[in-house]
């Protein structure tokens, strides 16, 4: 079974900067992809950053030159480094991950639980 377990969200101030960390584990042949979402109170969720296996980023444009989104290959794991953060970035985030755990399997998508950041004004 694999999980997405991820950690570093919390309470932050305007300007202020928070890295949000997540781990893959379990029977993993392959990630192609990784990524982070996040749903504000009432809202949809929606795609922030992800990263894929060419090592190509994609960003939502509210948060082009504030938040960048790397890998770590060798542990599974991906980072989403929030600057200059925003109230309106206030949201839960989750991980996503697109992984291949066969080494001819299908590729499916998994979540990670979600994290709180709150960025008070």
């Amino acid at each position: 079974q694999v999980q997405l377990v991820e950690s570093g969200g919390g309470l932050v101030q305007a300007g202020g900067s928070l890295r949000l960390s997540c781990v893959a584990s379990g029977r993993i042949y392959r990630i192609h992809a990784m990524g982070w979402y996040r749903q504000a109170p009432g809202k949809q969720r929606e795609l922030v950053a992800d990263i894929v296996s060419s090592g190509s980023t994609n960003y939502v444009e509210s948060v082009k030159g504030r938040f960048t989104i790397s890998r770590d290959i060798a542990n599974n794991t991906v980072f989403l480094q929030m600057n200059s953060l925003k109230p309106e970035d206030t949201a839960v985030y989750y991980c996503n991950a697109v992984i291949q755990i066969y080494q001819l399997g299908t590729q499916r998508a998994y979540w990670g639980q979600g994290s709180q950041v709150t960025v008070s004004s």
